[in-house]
């Protein structure tokens, strides 16, 4: 069965080990007839800092908005990412805050501590 796929390679450098996997699982994917939307962190312009938490009304970026329906599209989700002092690099944090966002990855419910999607 093929599968729409979204690569999210989440290191800032394009030559770096991670953007070869991120590259050639892209490539494999691509040739064995899957559809893929690959998006390169370094290469997007954003900014990535939420300033007003998710009260506020911070418009997001054309990028992130592509990201944002990738994601929405996909069946399958691929992340590369190098492991940074446990955790994964502030960049591709900050693409995760901007972008999973209320309304779209989830929403509040009235009078409960839990969340719907």
């Amino acid at each position: 069965m093929l599968k729409k796929i979204t690569v999210i390679f989440g290191h800032p450098d394009s030559n770096s080990y991670c953007g070869s996997l991120a590259t050639a699982y892209a490539g494999t994917a691509e040739a064995s007839g899957h559809s893929v939307r690959f998006f390169k962190l370094g290469g997007l312009a954003f900014d990535p800092i939420l300033y007003c938490g998710y009260a506020g009304g911070q418009e997001l970026e054309p990028c992130l908005k592509e990201v944002q329906d990738a994601i929405a599209w996909a069946s399958h989700l691929v992340l590369v990412y190098p492991n940074w002092w446990g955790s994964m690099p502030a960049l591709l944090k900050g693409l995760f805050d901007r972008v999973l966002s209320p309304g779209f990855a989830f929403k509040y419910r009235n009078n409960s501590p839990l969340w719907d999607r």
